[in-house]
């Protein structure tokens, strides 16, 4: 089954995703936004790759170095063997700072034999709008398009490069590599350079997940979800991505197509919050810099997302040319739901921000700014919170009162009084605490449908949502409110197919969804757990954790039937998700599973 059985190499800066067979399918150099220079993911025949191709008598595995971002992949007929370890350099410089150029470096070992392959080299510069050209220089290979604009790629290697050029037979005799650069270099790379590259951006990538929290259970799902959301943070700014691709459909061959390489508030503050509580404490500071830096001025607004260096303006147009991942048009650049209003934004960026002043009450550099934004924050709720929204599904026609809108609007004022009282601010928390008890009173009182017996996706509504089952998580209701709890088992009777989570089921702008939102399945085993029900809730992560990939990695949604991954890849949201609730049940004992059966 094709389930994006892909891995994601990456150094903070730009990112690739390169298939189980050791073909690089999707970068973009020289960061996570610039144009492809391949994207045989996007389109089989135009798109462009970078593959090693051997005899059908080779078999192929892959994994990770463990606790690293390398990748290896293995090549072996039984008598010849070799393995290709991918990665980008990153590492920190003797001065501070991180090495992290725009390049990618693939690193051959041979293990045994005389083993044999082909390099199919094949960039297509800017998105494969027009024709690419390379040209074998004496000690490397360019790669030249100047059809829309112009832009170059340089490729070095100790193999022959005219065989590398014209996809020839190369016979590995000893360990050599692969240098894929952005930018032409000064002074040609050496085996003994590439081997340091490898071994300083081994010994990063091992102490960083060494910082990582380790918990009863689960450390390995949690230590390559790490991993991941911090391959998807972007160094230079602080942003992170919430997928590290474009147009990879929610369902094939529908246009549920989209482009994440973008910087959601929601999504990254709710990643900086969860890595955060793994011990990573820069990513978080990193991000909050970032917020700072959007809002220069008090009367700046908050727009739901940016480009990854600060962008506002984020167009949207497609790329007609490409025939779209398994012919899923169409293939788009850009995000229209940036000028989108969406209220919950300000709870999730504030409980971000009352996380970290509680973490860093005695090391916080942007203090006064952050009080700044929190002040800001309660003005726009104060004046706004009343208002219907997109929401968080980015309905793109219909605005309405969101439950989980109103919600994460109380969050905003709640954790505001809580950074009021943290920074001496008693007059402002006091100010405060009746916008709050307005707000609570009022989701209480129209989100709350009887004859549903659960709080619905909207005042008014009969259609449940996902999303609601985050009012306990943000502390808004105790679990164990038999309100909380119908809610939760009406979600159950509704919107579980199989053990997925669709995110709702009534239809919006594109129809009825026909995928299992990720994230939604994470959201709901958690409020399990939260009601007592813990047995129930490790089966069903158990089986969610079954249907990643070969590498452990999601997308953003599960095909409901053949439970294949869909949507772009790999997905902040759900690696986010996954830790959140590994840390939950990893605190659950075999004592208590037992009493649950019981029960």
């Amino acid at each position: 089954m094709n389930n994006l059985n892909y891995g994601i190499i990456g150094n903070c800066r730009s990112a690739a995703l390169i298939s189980d067979k050791g073909s690089i399918e999707w970068c973009c150099l020289p960061e996570f936004d610039s144009s492809s220079v391949f994207a045989k993911i996007l389109d089989s025949e135009i798109g462009g790759s970078f593959e090693i191709q051997t005899s059908d008598d080779y078999t192929v595995s892959q994994k990770y170095i463990e606790n690293t971002s390398i990748l290896v992949t293995t090549f072996t007929n039984g008598t010849d063997a070799f393995e290709v370890n991918d990665f980008m350099p990153r590492y920190r410089k003797d001065k501070g700072g991180y090495q992290a150029p725009p390049e990618i470096i693939r690193y051959f070992r041979k293990l045994s034999g005389t083993p044999a392959f082909k390099v199919i080299y094949d960039p297509r510069l800017e998105y494969a709008s027009g024709k690419t050209v390379s040209f074998v220089k004496p000690d490397h290979i360019v790669s030249l398009t100047g059809s829309t604009k112009f832009d170059s790629l340089f490729l070095y290697s100790n193999l022959d490069l005219e065989k590398i050029a014209d996809g020839s037979e190369i016979t590995l005799e000893k360990d050599s590599f692969l240098l894929l650069a952005y930018n032409e270099k000064i002074f040609i790379p050496l085996q003994s350079k590439i081997a340091l590259e490898f071994e300083r951006t081994k010994t990063y990538w091992l102490g960083w997940t060494d910082k990582t929290t380790e918990y009863k259970k689960y450390n390995e799902q949690i230590a390559r979800s790490a991993i991941t959301l911090k391959l998807l943070s972007y160094e230079k700014t602080g942003a992170v991505l919430a997928a590290a691709t474009t147009s990879l459909p929610e369902t094939i061959g529908e246009v549920r197509n989209w482009d994440y390489r973008f910087c959601w508030i929601r999504d990254a503050s709710m990643v900086v919050k969860v890595v955060s509580e793994l011990g990573h404490k820069k990513m978080a500071k990193d991000y909050l810099q970032f917020i700072v830096d959007l809002t220069p001025t008090k009367d700046e607004k908050l727009q739901i997302m940016y480009g990854i260096n600060k962008e506002k303006n984020l167009t949207e147009k497609t790329l007609d040319h490409l025939s779209g991942y398994m012919g899923s048009k169409p293939v788009r650049i850009g995000n229209a739901a940036y000028s989108q209003r969406q209220n919950d934004i300000y709870g999730i960026l504030m409980d971000v921000i009352y996380q970290q002043l509680v973490t860093f009450s005695n090391d916080t550099e942007n203090g006064e700014e952050l009080w700044n934004i929190t002040k800001g924050i309660v003005w726009v709720v104060s004046r706004h919170w009343q208002e219907p929204d997109k929401g968080i599904w980015e309905f793109r026609t219909e605005e309405r009162h969101f439950t989980f809108s109103k919600i994460l609007c109380w969050t905003a004022i709640d954790r505001a009084i809580k950074v009021a009282k943290i920074l001496g601010k008693k007059y402002k928390a006091e100010k405060w605490e009746p916008l709050a008890d307005e707000i609570r009173e009022d989701i209480m009182k129209n989100s709350w449908k009887e004859s549903v017996q659960a709080f619905t996706q909207s005042y008014g509504s009969d259609e449940l949502d996902t999303s609601v089952l985050l009012m306990e998580t943000y502390g808004f209701i105790d679990a164990m409110d038999p309100k909380y709890i119908a809610t939760v088992k009406a979600i159950e009777r509704d919107l579980s197919n199989d053990g997925l989570l669709y995110r709702y089921k009534n239809k919006d702008d594109f129809g009825l969804p026909s995928s299992s939102f990720t994230i939604c399945t994470f959201w709901f085993i958690n409020s399990l757990y939260k009601i007592g029900e813990t047995k129930k809730a490790e089966k069903l992560f158990k089986k969610l954790l079954s249907y990643s990939n070969h590498l452990g990695l999601f997308s953003e949604d599960i095909d409901f039937k053949t439970k294949r991954l869909l949507g772009n890849f790999p997905q902040a949201y759900s690696h986010l998700a996954l830790i959140e609730t590994a840390i939950n049940l990893s605190n659950v004992t075999n004592e208590e599973v037992v009493l649950d059966a019981i029960g």
